[in-house]
């Protein structure tokens, strides 16, 4: 079952996307191993590359706090086709998240609409422990 908490930190923070030019608003949380949660959304920049994705937002939060483990992620788009994580955050959350972790998508009112784990959505990944990590 996907932690209601992070369901509803996922679309509070969306809110806040700075998303002036898609007006595609994402907001993401995480909980880590610690039981922490951390959040971000995500913010576009008019050099289009320069942006950030909810995902690594949240990331970096919790890297900043000294979170190193992610169990869990909810990540909340809007209408009714599921925000899935673009192919670098996948691989993002990949250096901080085993591939058995539990990935839900949401909408903007908090409504499930998919759930995958982080290897259904990044299949024979590379990760940490590929480097001996």
């Amino acid at each position: 079952m996907t932690d209601p908490h992070l369901i509803a930190e996922a679309v509070r923070v969306r809110a806040h996307a700075y998303a002036p030019y898609s007006r595609f608003l994402v907001g993401a949380a995480l909980r880590t191993a610690e039981g922490a949660l951390f959040s971000g959304c995500n913010m576009e920049n008019a050099a289009y590359p320069q942006g950030i994705c909810a995902e690594g937002g949240a990331l970096s939060a919790m890297v900043a706090a000294g979170g190193r483990v992610v169990t869990e992620v909810v990540i909340a788009g809007e209408g009714t086709a599921p925000c899935t994580p673009c192919g670098g955050c996948r691989q993002k959350l990949r250096e901080f998240a085993a591939p058995a972790t539990r990935i839900s998508m949401v909408d903007d009112t908090g409504r499930l609409l998919l759930v995958r784990t982080l290897a259904e959505l990044l299949p024979d990944s590379f990760g940490p422990e590929n480097l001996g990590v």
